[in-house]
């Protein structure tokens, strides 16, 4: 009986031992491809970060749900890079994948871009876009700014690091400690990073680890994540300057809130009327038909043509409107502000509509008598936040400007 039981056992024993050996294999690649130590594996707050994350599981199948059309492209470009596939988790441990993210420091987007390291990556931030919140140039961007400092620093942890806290402030960190071990870095007792720093590094080893789970992620009711990734993926496409985004939703077959979802950067349901054009996004699976159906079509044809009268000035008809005065001087490629009766105005907003104005609860336009403090308190948001999501200064703003009002 007992030599029976035996046999019958030791194949479950052997299979456990693999398996065990495999998520082990699986775990150690993942620690290596950020040059980690092994005993890494038993930093308890890392182990802690990693038992949070499982538990509230919802969260991260829900992140990857946010960025599945995004994955493939992303994990390309890190791979153009040399930089480790794992590295995706960094923008996961950073935003979440959402492209909207959008942090009191006014970083923005997947790989939260201050506005100036930004435009040292030349990430377009104007009044039409936040390329920011582009998924692939703000992956590009990402790639440029990891390759140069593992350059500087010589090992991937270090890197992500200083992607959080600067180089400058890991630089002294590594010269205090006088050590750039990583068990030493992120001791919780000495404090040689920040302690932001110090978390920030061990979830994104934990959710890499996770991530390689196969096991972990097999179990889940979230299994069809592990395909969905290489199953689908976006396309770029060229579009004229000015062209509405309704329209081409509508001609291949998608919704505008999906196509917008694809196209968080852009700030209006337009693309921004630069003579060049302007690449958006659209979901591979539809790239066939939109070469098959979309024509280009003079903007006159798209939106609502107003004639000037006596009286009228771009701050007026964008009153009128509801559109920001440098958006109709822009669309109709006006070199001043001076207009003559009879002259035909593009107006950004469809054709056949009522004087209806395209703003909504997220923005507002600046009319005669406003300030900051009076728009603030209109709308239960504090002047610091008006500031900060228009980029302001100052106090000074414009009749007819248009201010974002909730992010």
């Amino acid at each position: 009986m007992f030599r029976y039981l035996f046999f019958l056992i030791i194949p479950f024993v052997l299979h456990a031992n693999f398996t065990y050996d495999l998520s082990y294999d699986r775990e150690l690649n993942a620690l290596s491809s950020f040059d980690i130590d092994p005993s890494f594996l038993y930093d308890s707050g890392m182990n802690k970060m990693k038992k949070k994350i499982i538990q509230r599981d919802r969260h991260f199948f829900r992140a990857m749900e946010n960025a599945y059309l995004f994955i493939p492209a992303i994990r390309t470009t890190l791979s153009r890079y040399n930089i480790p596939r794992e590295f995706l988790y960094l923008a996961m441990a950073e935003s979440n994948f959402r492209t909207k993210a959008y942090s009191s420091k006014r970083a923005a987007g997947l790989w939260q871009f201050m506005p100036s390291t930004a435009k040292h990556y030349k990430l377009k931030i104007d009044e039409y876009v936040d390329e920011r919140r582009d998924p692939i140039k703000s992956t590009e961007a990402a790639a440029k700014h990891l390759s140069m400092l593992y350059k500087r620093f010589g090992k991937w942890y270090l890197a992500a690091i200083a992607y959080n806290c600067g180089g400058g402030r890991l630089s002294r960190a590594i010269k205090k400690a006088g050590t750039d071990d990583l068990s030493v870095l992120v001791d919780d007792t000495k404090r040689y990073i920040p302690k932001e720093s110090r978390n920030y590094i061990r979830k994104i080893v934990a959710l890499a680890l996770i991530g390689s789970d196969e096991k972990y992620l097999l179990k889940s009711e979230y299994e069809y994540l592990l395909n969905r990734a290489n199953a689908y993926s976006i396309a770029n496409v060229k579009l004229t300057g000015g062209e509405s985004l309704k329209r081409v939703a509508k001609m291949i077959g998608l919704s505008l809130q999906n196509l917008k979802k694809l196209n968080r950067h852009l700030k209006y349901d337009f693309v921004p009327p630069y003579k060049g054009g302007y690449e958006i996004y659209i979901p591979y699976i539809k790239l066939t038909e939109f070469k098959q159906k979309y024509t280009p079509q003079p903007i006159k044809k798209i939106y609502k043509v107003h004639v000037v009268t006596k009286g009228d000035n771009l701050s007026y008809i964008g009153k009128k409107y509801g559109v920001s005065y440098k958006v109709i001087k822009d669309f109709n490629n006006l070199k001043t502000t001076r207009l003559y009766i009879k002259q035909k105005l593009v107006i950004p907003i469809p054709k056949r509509s009522t004087i209806k104005k395209i703003d909504s609860q997220d923005y507002y336009i600046v009319k005669k008598g406003d300030s900051l403090e009076s728009i603030a308190k209109a709308h239960r948001v504090s002047v610091h936040n008006l500031r900060t999501q228009n980029n302001l200064h100052g106090s000074l703003i414009r009749v007819g400007e248009r201010l974002k009002i909730y992010e």
